[in-house]
């Protein structure tokens, strides 16, 4: 069964919220995004406020602090749901019941490490925010009024750790890392932080992780691209990538590409690697 998509609630009351900066991230799409702050806490971002006098001047004395909440818009939700899948719930979950970006109110929010500020420019870490996600507000994180002694709700009752950190060890075959290294050299184009960030949390199938069973092993879709792998234990092997358009739209010179990546570079991948 499939939960319904509603609309926004009406309201005849007008709430005008409006973007003081947005993210600046190595997170292209929400697929790549670690699905909580504190599983990318290495990647560097920036929020960039936007070039007002005022908002600069809102930044004074906040270098004092180490971390920040970050409000912010989902912006590619255009619709909620009443029930979501969360990564590591068994069934469906109220959406209030749930971290999901599918929200009546699509706002979300996450603490961040701040290391400096340069004019109107935050240089942060621990960012799970894609590349140009509206920021509406920043406040200080407060330790000693913000940590509390909580529990961890129905994650507690799911036999899933209530720490989801890297907990299964990434290998990369010969032929994975051959393409890996093509990939950076030919395309300027790095999968590997990605695919370790995302498969040593749990490599399990999942509708949210676009990870599926294929064949003896496994799929993950990362953006568009395939990343096929095998699981022993706590350790996943990364066998092979592969380019996620099929043969005739590589072979249209009218396709256009429905990510990032130029179809050239998946032309010329496949070129390299799976027509030999």
């Amino acid at each position: 069964m499939t939960d319904p998509v509603h609309e926004a609630p009406p309201d005849p009351r007008e709430l005008v919220v409006r973007p003081i900066g947005f993210v600046r991230s190595p997170f292209a799409d929400r697929h790549s995004a670690p699905r909580q702050p504190s599983l990318a806490k290495d990647t560097p971002a920036q929020i960039e406020l936007l070039p007002q006098a005022e908002l600069e001047h809102g930044l004074s004395d906040i270098e004092e602090w180490s971390h920040l909440w970050v409000l912010y818009w989902f912006h590619l939700n255009a619709h909620w749901k009443s029930k979501v899948e969360a990564p590591r719930s068994e069934r469906r979950r109220g959406v209030f019941a749930t971290r999901s970006p599918y929200r009546p109110n699509p706002i979300g929010l996450s603490a961040v490490k701040l290391e400096r500020v340069e004019g109107r420019v935050l240089h942060v870490r621990g960012m799970d925010m894609i590349d140009g996600t509206p920021v509406l507000d920043l406040k200080p994180y407060v330790p000693y009024t913000d940590h509390v002694d909580a529990n961890s709700g129905w994650l507690e009752t799911t036999g899933s750790p209530k720490d989801p950190g890297p907990r299964f060890e990434v290998s990369f075959a010969g032929e994975a890392r051959t393409q890996l290294e093509w990939l950076k050299a030919e395309a300027k184009l790095d999968l590997e932080e990605a695919v370790v960030r995302i498969l040593s949390t749990g490599p399990v199938p999942h509708p949210y992780r676009r990870i599926k069973r294929d064949g003896a092993g496994y799929r993950l879709g990362l953006r568009d691209w395939r990343v096929r792998f095998e699981l022993d234990g706590k350790h996943v092997r990364v066998v092979s990538i592969a380019t996620g358009y099929k043969a005739k739209v590589l072979a249209d010179p009218n396709a256009t590409p429905n990510a990032e990546t130029a179809l050239e570079v998946h032309r010329a991948f496949a070129a390299a690697f799976e027509r030999r």
